[in-house]
């Protein structure tokens, strides 16, 4: 897992030399006419660089940086649950809830959940460690139920695996 970075509203956010280079890369998957084209993989790449959410500083330096108008990036930022406007926790912990998951017992993997971090969806626990959210498909229907923490799927669960994989998080 990556550390990340803080940016408080004294900071201006700005890419590392490292996502400079990581852009460069976005940009040439797509047409030199098309860069708007690439708005979604740097707003993600912008969350990890800029400590796991985009505030409202954070937007206006990507417009900028992609010679957008804010508007168009605000309403890709505040369109896609992918995109968190709002701090969270060292470790982002969505949980699937939608259809598949549901049938195959998702309301006991969060109320695991809930009662391990006690915390609700939306909430963060006091020590900013987690961050539990209740999302629709993250595309592992087949392997339902599950969860994304950060950037790693935890498939087939139950809710022993639940506690599990969250005593196990440094």
């Amino acid at each position: 897992m990556n550390e990340r970075s803080t940016v408080t509203s004294e900071a201006k956010p700005r890419f590392s030399e490292d996502a400079l280079q990581q852009i460069q890369a976005i940009y040439r998957r797509y047409p030199a006419d098309r860069r708007q084209s690439a708005l979604m993989p740097i707003l993600h790449l912008a969350q990890r660089e800029f400590g796991g959410w985009l505030s409202r500083e954070s937007l206006d330096y990507v417009a900028e940086f992609m010679g957008l108008p804010p508007i168009r990036v605000y309403e890709v930022a505040t369109f896609y649950t992918m995109y968190n406007l709002k701090p969270v926790g060292r470790y982002h912990v969505q949980a699937c809830t939608n259809i598949s998951c549901w049938l195959c017992g998702s309301d006991a993997i969060m109320g695991a959940l809930k009662n391990k971090l006690k915390i609700q969806p939306g909430g963060t626990t006091e020590d900013k460690r987690f961050t539990l959210a209740e999302v629709e498909c993250l595309g592992a229907c087949v392997n339902a139920p599950m969860m994304q923490i950060n950037d790693d799927y935890y498939e087939n669960l139950t809710v022993d695996k639940v506690a599990e994989i969250i005593d196990r998080l440094p």
